[in-house]
């Protein structure tokens, strides 16, 4: 059973000059913290809102010697797979809703305060994505993901701390945990055309069949092949999310529309999560959920059917 979402209200970017001139991909009144849902801020904005009051600053790049050598100030780490681990065998499966509450509140997650969250920038923005869908998962208000990451951050010339941030502890509220997912059951009926059409958020080679690390290659018999990174365009040396028209033009051309039960995957979750938050959270599409286990579980069960090439 999904719980009802409030509509998104989207801050989006407007690049600096050392980024490049780009149209911001929509305008909209700043939401209150209550009842917000996630979205994106851009630099100009998050600098705004840091001189108005405390902003709780999340880096999920790869690597923490990246954030030693030097990351946003207040910015505290949190490394991507800590926010995953095997089940039954099975790799990057989610972890208990107590797991995230006890996470979360050593981070000093607050529902009171503004959560933005950031990644590299020039890649790896699926990190940041994943975070925002198990936050979402928890109803989390005023989530934001910075546009452009780090990189952009550093290519303005913004100021870049090495300090540690001292954060309080929490105690993140016990609400449920709800995350939008979908099961392998929910899976093999859409693969078999009874409800649902299927995304494959993963490069168009891994979708082909041409490369991927799981023992068989291939997608899922009649998912649309849509990369996450197809939602993102470059600004200067950079990347930000495209406009909102232009990514709904480029989904509704491939028959992933509004009206559909859309089901994104990808390797493990977190490309999917990038498909999720542009679909479910910037384009407000009302049924969109996650396969956990992705093309890492069902590749590896050799009963289930697989399809090669660079058509569904």
């Amino acid at each position: 059973m999904r719980r009802p979402r409030c509509t998104p209200v989207i801050v989006l970017a407007a690049l600096a000059l050392a980024c490049g001139g780009r149209s911001a991909p929509a305008t909209g009144a700043e939401p209150a913290v209550a009842g917000a849902v996630p979205g994106l801020v851009s630099t100009d904005e998050l600098v705004h809102w840091q001189a108005e009051g405390p902003v709780l600053l999340l880096d999920v790049r790869t690597d923490v010697f990246a954030y030693l050598k030097g990351h946003l100030p207040g910015a505290e780490y949190l490394n991507m797979e800590t926010l995953r681990a095997s089940e039954g065998g099975i790799p990057t499966r989610l972890l208990s809703a107590d797991a995230y509450r006890e996470l979360f509140s050593r981070l000093g997650v607050d529902p009171a305060r503004r959560v933005v969250i950031y990644s590299a920038g020039e890649t790896r923005n699926i990190d940041a994505t994943f975070l925002a869908f198990l936050l979402g998962g928890f109803g989390q208000p005023g989530v934001y993901i910075l546009d452009g990451g780090y990189f952009k951050w550093q290519l303005e010339q913004r100021p870049i701390a090495v300090h540690y941030p001292r954060i309080p502890l929490v105690r993140y509220p016990d609400r449920p945990f709800r995350p939008d997912t979908a099961s392998l059951a929910d899976v093999r009926r859409a693969a078999a055309g009874e409800g649902g059409v299927l995304v494959d958020a993963r490069s168009p080679e891994q979708y082909a069949g041409r490369e991927g690390a799981q023992m068989r290659r291939g997608h899922i018999p009649g998912a649309i092949s849509h990369s996450w990174q197809n939602d993102l365009t470059q600004a200067g040396f950079g990347h930000v999310w495209k406009p909102a028209a232009e990514l709904r033009r480029a989904y509704a051309a491939q028959g992933i529309t509004p009206d559909k039960d859309v089901i994104a995957y990808c390797n493990s979750a977190t490309e999917a999560s990038h498909l999720y938050f542009t679909l479910h959270y910037l384009l407000g599409y009302p049924r969109v959920r996650v396969y956990v286990g992705s093309w890492t579980e069902w590749a590896e069960n050799e009963t289930l059917p697989i399809a090669v090439g660079p058509r569904p």
